[in-house]
């Protein structure tokens, strides 16, 4: 049995320092996937689009800068609020989301009570597999 988290909120597509499209979102998290987050943006595509990193990564993004290559996150102030900004970067192209951070950081608080940091390998089972595996 596992648990899900989810949120849904809107996000901003930054296209400039002055202009911006809002993109409806949705977090996820499953604690049988403990070091993951899922995001998916509902865009104008006809398809969403998913996106899938590690959660340590999304939870010091909102103090501080972090990631590299394709996922960077970091918090910001926007228009005088709290944001958590993600840059994405993949094959098709490159994008910058900002996220309201209290909205995030309560997702986030959420999904630490669940499965607290350090305990997400107990979640998987490993500890047991390896044992199993090595009675053989």
């Amino acid at each position: 049995m596992y648990t899900v988290v989810e949120r849904e909120l809107e996000l901003r597509l930054v296209l400039s320092p002055a202009h911006g499209v809002p993109v409806p979102a949705r977090l996820g998290y499953r604690s049988d996937d403990p070091y993951a987050v899922h995001v998916t943006f509902h865009i104008d595509s006809g398809r969403p689009v998913h996106w899938t990193f590690a959660r340590d990564l999304l939870v010091e993004g909102v103090f501080r800068p972090c990631g590299h290559g394709d996922v960077r996150v970091w918090p910001a102030k926007a228009r005088g609020r709290d944001v958590v900004l993600m840059a994405l970067s993949s094959p098709d192209g490159d994008a910058l989301l900002e996220a309201p951070a209290a909205p995030v950081s309560a997702w986030l608080e959420r999904t630490l009570r669940i499965v607290p940091p350090g305990t997400e390998g107990e979640e998987l089972g490993l500890d047991d597999a390896l044992v199993q595996l090595f009675a053989r």
